[in-house]
């Protein structure tokens, strides 16, 4: 029997747990309030002297929200195991960013990553550029991504607690605005932390109690009752049927275009917003890599099965759409994605309180971070860039915790109206289609100037609007992607060779300060030689052919230990046995070519 809004109740024990969660929250925002007032660098990069471990766990607690379970459960329920792969596949992106572009970002010694404009171009479009992306990014797109996360607070406090949507928009976030607004970025990360330990607890509780349903059976009661029909067996598969429009859909457009072509916060081609801040503020290069492969293994490699045991669970319990309305018949916005929330009612005490917990946890995690960053932007690159240059330092301070409380109160007006979380999912990607490219090539090819990114920006939006408006032209979701990147692409490259380039006291500059190495540099380096004004770098040029070869290898570690979870969870031993060797001889590979050989 299906429980309803009335016999979900918290003990004291619960309510300890997360009325202890926010004391401590908000004691470490306080603890931390009077270093990150000192300066614009303390409050939003902590000085610089972040340590790899502390900045890839708040890397992997920020990627760990609300909203990323109702993703995967909605992306389960409906495509299967395989349906991940929308996600799963900017695990390329993200070694990219580990082995080739961590250490340059380091390197650039920037504040916020759109302050990279004015260094890597130059004119007024530069300029046009760093203040159009930082209201662009910082404000817009950075209130649609906590919105989303917002959402599935609503739910979650919608379907658990009986709460209304506004009740949970002001409970959730009020602490998270004090304490970021207090500790600045290095609050934050200490509070990452904690939320990362806390998160993981309550998300392998989560998947415990939801194997125990006795409509379940446990591990093997799940995999027997998937095994009684074909159509809920394929749905345990970690690749979609070949020649399927799933397969062209979930696996092939996004292993040949999507990882690298599409921009989408936290898996930026090139690396970018708030996972470049966490760059900028390493202690080193070293600590740069060290904190975002850390970050990539945790988040593809151990994290998403909890959620998937769930999902898979709520299929049994929860079969369709109406069912979970039909428990919940209070509840707003029932879809694929309430099923999370919905199997989580029936935690025992003292475990329904941890496991809220640790989606408070998430949810504040997510939304610390979303705010310190595109504060960060309003700061830095508009307020001080064009509206008052000769700022103190304290001024910039108190304008950055006023606009963090802003950013929270327009996101969670937004909140109110959204409907899902993988819709949202959707369109930012479908915003970002074509412009990765520009993120990758702007670092080692010279032509590319401020105008390639005015126009893929401006190309990859009126897509996505167009697309939309006339329901993709009659094309399926997949090859309005191909067609959206193919348009964007083109367009760019042809803007690119039509502009002037950046001139060239710009591009010296930055090649001295970050040395990325490559063939698209050489007519610079030429050029400055014949002048008789060689580049006196500052950094040993970088080694892209050993970053590419560490990316495939650290893919190949990651996914063989994802999947062989799955064929542990299965009960496949061969299979398992085999992602094992696959992972242990992958790992020592990178090891001994990027951590243990010298740099050349």
């Amino acid at each position: 029997m299906s429980p309803t809004l009335a016999s979900i109740t918290l003990t004291s024990l619960d309510w300890s747990f997360i009325i202890g969660f926010f004391i401590i929250a908000l004691g470490i925002g306080v603890y931390t309030s009077k270093q990150a007032g000192k300066s614009e660098a303390d409050f939003f990069l902590g000085g610089r002297t972040m340590p790899w471990w502390l900045l890839g766990f708040s890397m992997v607690a920020t990627t760990f929200s609300t909203d990323t379970p109702n993703l995967v459960t909605n992306l389960v329920r409906e495509s299967g195991v395989s349906g991940n792969w929308c996600w799963w596949v900017f695990l390329l992106t993200g070694m990219l960013t580990v082995f080739v572009f961590s250490k340059i970002w380091r390197r650039s010694n920037l504040t916020t990553d759109v302050e990279f404009y004015e260094m890597r171009y130059s004119g007024k479009e530069a300029a046009f550029l760093r203040w159009f992306r930082s209201i662009y990014l910082g404000v817009f797109l950075n209130v649609m991504i906590m919105a989303s996360v917002s959402l599935a607070a609503i739910k979650i406090g919608g379907i658990m607690l009986g709460l209304e949507p506004w009740e949970c928009i002001v409970y959730a976030a009020g602490v998270t605005v004090i304490f970021s607004s207090l500790g600045g970025f290095k609050g934050v990360l200490l509070t990452d932390f904690l939320l990362f330990i806390i998160a993981m607890v309550g998300a392998v509780a989560a998947a415990y109690y939801a194997l125990g349903h006795e409509a379940v059976g446990g591990l093997s009661g799940m995999l027997e009752k998937f095994s009684a029909s074909s159509e809920m067996e394929s749905k345990l598969n970690f690749f979609p049927q070949p020649g399927t429009e799933a397969f062209t859909s979930f696996l092939l457009i996004p292993l040949l275009i999507g990882w690298w072509s599409s921009w989408y916060p936290g898996a930026e081609p090139g690396g970018g917003g708030y996972l470049a801040q966490r760059m900028l503020a390493a202690k080193n290069e070293k600590h740069a890599v060290g904190a975002t492969l850390f970050f990539n293994a945790c988040h593809y490699a151990v994290r998403p099965w909890p959620w998937i045991i769930v999902a898979l669970c709520s299929l049994i319990v929860f079969p369709d759409i109406e069912s979970i309305k039909a428990a919940f018949p209070e509840a707003e916005n029932v879809a694929n994605d309430s099923a999370y929330s919905a199997m989580l009612t029936f935690l025992p005490t003292g475990w329904m309180g941890l496991v809220l917990t640790s989606l408070v946890a998430a949810y504040m995690s997510t939304i610390s971070t979303h705010l310190n960053w595109g504060s960060s932007y309003i700061v830095n690159d508009v307020y001080l860039r064009f509206l008052k240059p000769n700022a103190s330092q304290k001024e910039l301070v108190w304008i950055g915790r006023i606009s963090t409380v802003v950013l929270m109160i327009i996101a969670g007006v937004i909140a109110l109206n959204m409907e899902s979380a993988q819709k949202n999912f959707q369109l930012l990607l479908a915003i970002g289609a074509g412009t990765g490219s520009i993120y990758i090539l702007r670092w080692f090819w010279w032509r590319v100037n401020a105008y390639s990114e005015i126009a893929g920006m401006l190309l990859a939006t009126l897509n996505a609007v167009l697309f939309w408006k006339f329901d993709n032209f009659g094309l399926s979701g997949s090859m309005s992607l191909v067609a959206s990147v193919a348009i964007t692409t083109i367009g760019w490259i042809v803007v690119t060779l039509m502009t002037r380039p950046t001139d060239k006291a710009t591009l010296r500059g930055f090649v001295k300060q970050t040395n990325p190495g490559g063939p698209g540099w050489q007519k610079i380096y030429r050029e400055a030689q014949a002048e008789g004004e060689p580049i006196d770098f500052l950094h040993s040029e970088s080694n892209i052919q050993r970053g590419l070869i560490c990316m495939i290898l650290a893919c190949a570690a990651v996914y063989s230990f994802l999947f062989g979870t799955g064929y542990v969870l299965y009960g496949q031993s061969i299979a398992a046995s085999i992602c094992s060797i696959i992972t242990i001889i992958s790992s020592f590979l990178v090891y001994r070519i990027w951590f243990c050989a010298d740099e050349k």
